[in-house]
């Protein structure tokens, strides 16, 4: 009798994270690194379920998170849950949970990098505006969006990819115990549904939100009782991310690279996004 009434008084050992919308937006990469240590540290959650529905978003913040939820994984379960989309840098971040749950109508992959540039200096000059540069160096104002880049420029920027993209692929290949080969001729940068994804060693099963809690609760043994954390934001952020990720795919990404992330900093325009995915978040 004792232990049920304890049962009910005690907080649920089961931990759901709602990770809804664009890395950098939506989903604020150091809030959320800080919400996983803080999961981490705290005795009373015995596992921890991402709950997943994100096109991916920058490539800082995608690593920043996957980086935080790897070191959670160390002690304690992480299960993912995709219900809708979980690509590019949302899948990076699902592949760092111990197993991944896909509902079957889910998208999944995307596995690159993308970068976008706005380029101003035609409307500018239309204004009458023209913009003077000083620098120290010829690569110093590399990827102004106030002139067209040099031949040099677009080389040395395609390495940044490259070694961006190495990244990635590597990464999901030791978090799915996939060869650097097999992981490389799944990463073109094309989504999967998740039962083609099964069938590439993406993800490990098909279900619901309820199946992944199942899974989680005999993996700890503990009861299905849950309760949901998102990471903490203020209602300014709310409101401007929800503005930015109205736009929608590219032109979402574009306004982020000339203006910077809602209540953020400016990410060079390196993403881990799919852009066929025109909204999401909450």
């Amino acid at each position: 009798m004792f232990d049920e009434l304890l049962a009910q008084v005690r907080p649920p050992a089961l931990v759901v994270v709602d990770l809804q919308g664009v890395i950098g937006q939506a989903i604020r990469p150091l809030e959320t690194a800080r919400l996983f240590m803080k999961l981490r540290e705290d005795r009373g959650v015995h596992g921890v379920l991402l709950n997943i529905d994100s096109p991916g978003g920058s490539a800082g913040g995608s690593e920043m998170i996957t980086r935080a939820a790897q070191r959670l994984r160390e002690v304690k379960p992480v299960v993912a849950f995709v219900g809708t989309i979980g690509a590019s840098g949302g899948y990076m971040l699902a592949s760092a949970a111990e197993h991944i749950i896909a509902q079957p109508s889910a998208l999944l992959g995307s596995i690159g990098v993308i970068a976008y540039r706005p380029l101003v200096y035609d409307a500018l000059s239309r204004l009458g505006v023209r913009m003077d540069v000083a620098k120290s160096g010829r690569l110093k104002d590399m990827l102004s969006p106030f002139r067209e880049p040099t031949s040099e420029e677009k080389a040395k920027e395609q390495e940044l990819l490259d070694d961006m993209y190495n990244i990635f692929v590597e990464g999901v290949a030791q978090a799915r115990h996939l060869t650097s080969e097999d992981a490389r001729s799944l990463a073109t940068g094309e989504v999967y549904t998740a039962g083609q994804a099964l069938k590439h060693r993406l993800v490990d099963g098909l279900g619901d939100l309820d199946e992944a809690i199942d899974w989680l609760a005999a993996r700890t043994g503990e009861s299905r009782r849950v309760r949901t954390v998102r990471p903490k934001r203020s209602l300014r952020e709310l409101l401007l991310a929800r503005n930015t990720i109205a736009m929608g795919g590219p032109l979402g990404v574009a306004v982020q690279a000339l203006f910077g992330e809602p209540g953020g900093t400016l990410d060079g325009g390196y993403h881990y996004l799919y852009t066929g995915h025109s909204g999401g978040g909450r």
